[in-house]
């Protein structure tokens, strides 16, 4: 990324300064469990066609349910009415659930549908191909005669026993206790017990507005539909749990009993959800996570591991490379806006980033929904100690980035100042420890030192070690890729040769050999040392040990 009137700004000081640094079914219901007080509908009526939506008017930021319905719908697996609208509390018919249950799944046939089918669900039905998978994969299953019941309202307690059943899950230990949890567990049908304990083990059951009351026979609502659906894809590993700060989090039985209260910082609160592992993985690459672990406040919009998989995959790795660094840092800085701004507290216009160029922020009052340049806000208001972030679904990319284009110094031309693919071009000070000769290199002195990036393998490495005669080392490098060490940093090893220059009366030539490894410290600093070996008259040898300042 710098030109040939840079390397002649570095060239002025190329010998003074160096560097050197180194290298339900089952049972759902049967006359014998479960009462029938509807009389069965035998030419059921057809529902209207929905659409699918992610964004509805009636299911605001602030709606309990709103992270559950917002990611199923965003899969497709629950859509809205023509109107646009959700009906969160609008109870879920059988066929209805069925219809959920086969967008949502994908599990093997257990059983076979008779050739006639269900008596009162016709072959043109709207949801006939529904209830037929749903009652084959073992989620659902019919009433005596043959019936189903599509436009009966299914209480709670059967969807529940309809996913346990149809994903094959089983509780371990007494079901008795595990159902001491709720208030009302005297009124859940005894077919259904072992069903609700074995759910509730699993995390699948979410009860609104008392975490504690089931209401195991009360009608399941839309919202109620969406959320136990959610649960039982984070059970599959399909979808990542809700984050434990969020308030609908609060009503999952198991989950966490308080929706605000967090000591983690931003970026320890990310690193815990399994939602933003590549966010996490790249601001310490950049050298950007202990930044956002200061006070701040910060508001981060948080794109998702499935916003980061949308780019192509050669985009992300080139992305982690050490010669793109500064892109990525552009990238993320872009994400981060200074002060923190809950939902609330975000209005239609444009925002200043921490990158210094404006996200365009649109909230739109009629359907609660946030959108930030080209994402959308998919879950707001993740409460860290020191900010809040907005997942998104996108990743944002500031104007002056192109993710279509290798950047200049991504290639294998030569390109002096760059940075390898060991770390950035640096310029330092330290000192040298001598272990062997008659040199200043053999002498503990103070030493000034460099790395210009040539290549993406190859740097020269200029250094000085200051003593009463002065030695020069110009070593050309091979540097290695970054490595992890286990104690949480990494390390990049280099070796090579060059010469080394005596400045004494009587100047020396002589060949040199070098060998170190760089530490990356911060996006700014790295740590350097490395061990170098001048044959002159003698074999000088000696250990240079210093800090680095990036450009």
């Amino acid at each position: 990324m710098y030109s040939l009137r840079r390397l002649s700004i570095v060239s002025t000081g190329f010998i003074a300064l160096g560097i050197i640094t180194a290298t339900v079914s089952p049972t759902l219901i049967s006359a014998q469990t479960l009462a029938q007080e509807t009389a069965p509908t035998t030419t059921p009526t057809t529902t209207p066609t929905t659409t699918p939506a992610s964004n509805f008017p009636d299911v605001g930021a602030d709606y309990w349910a709103q992270p559950f319905i917002q990611a199923l719908a965003a899969r497709n697996i629950i859509t809205g009415f023509p109107d646009g609208t959700y009906r969160p509390d609008q109870p879920v018919t059988r066929a209805e659930f069925a219809a959920m249950i086969q967008k949502a799944f994908n599990q093997n046939r257990v059983r076979q549908l008779s050739p006639g089918g269900f008596k009162d669900v016709p072959s043109g039905f709207w949801a006939a191909p529904a209830i037929q998978a749903a009652y084959e994969t073992g989620f659902l299953s019919g009433y005596p005669g043959n019936l189903f019941l599509p436009n009966q309202q299914i209480p709670k307690v059967q969807a529940i026993v309809a996913l346990t059943s149809g994903l094959g899950l089983t509780a371990s230990g007494d079901a008795t206790n595990i159902l001491s949890t709720y208030s009302d567990a005297n009124a859940i049908p005894s077919y259904a017990v072992n069903n609700v304990a074995t759910a509730t083990q699993a995390n699948l059951v979410v009860n609104y507005p008392n975490v504690s009351t089931l209401n195991p026979l009360a009608p399941l609502t839309r919202a109620e539909a969406a959320a136990h659906l959610y649960q039982a894809l984070v059970r599959q590993g399909q979808l990542q749990p809700i984050p434990k700060n969020i308030a609908a989090a609060s009503y999952i039985v198991g989950g966490t009993t308080s929706a605000t209260q967090t000591n983690q910082d931003i970026v320890s609160l990310a690193a815990s959800s399994n939602s933003f592992t590549i966010l996490t993985s790249l601001l310490k690459t950049a050298g950007l996570a202990e930044i956002l672990q200061q006070p701040g406040p910060y508001t981060v919009f948080a794109p998702t591991d499935e916003a980061f998989a949308a780019l192509p995959q050669q985009t992300l790795q080139r992305l982690q490379q050490p010669e793109n660094r500064e892109a990525l840092i552009k990238i993320l800085r872009y994400h981060v806006v200074p002060g923190g701004l809950s939902a609330n507290d975000l209005t239609t216009g444009n925002l200043k980033t921490a990158e210094g160029l404006p996200l365009n922020v649109n909230v739109n009052a009629g359907s609660n929904q946030i959108a930030v340049n080209n994402a959308s806000v998919i879950q707001p208001n993740i409460q860290a100690s020191n900010g809040v972030i907005h997942a998104i679904n996108q990743v944002l990319i500031p104007s002056d980035v192109s993710l279509n284009q290798q950047p200049q110094n991504g290639g294998d031309g030569i390109t002096p100042g760059r940075a390898t693919r060991g770390v950035s071009s640096y310029i330092g000070v330290g000192g040298n420890i001598g272990l062997g000769g008659d040199s200043a290199l053999a002498e503990g002195n103070f030493a000034v030192f460099s790395k210009i990036g040539l290549t993406r393998n190859i740097s020269v490495r200029p250094s000085a070690v200051i003593g009463d005669d002065p030695i020069v080392l110009v070593p050309i490098t091979f540097d290695l890729s970054q490595r992890g060490t286990g104690q949480g940093f990494n390390i990049a090893p280099y070796v090579g040769a060059g010469v080394a220059i005596e400045t004494s009366d009587d100047a020396n030539v002589g060949f040199l050999l070098s060998g170190g490894v760089d530490v990356p410290l911060t996006r700014r600093f790295t740590l350097t040392g490395s061990v170098n070996a001048a044959f002159l008259d003698e074999t000088d040898v000696g250990l240079m040990l210093g800090i680095g300042f990036n450009f």
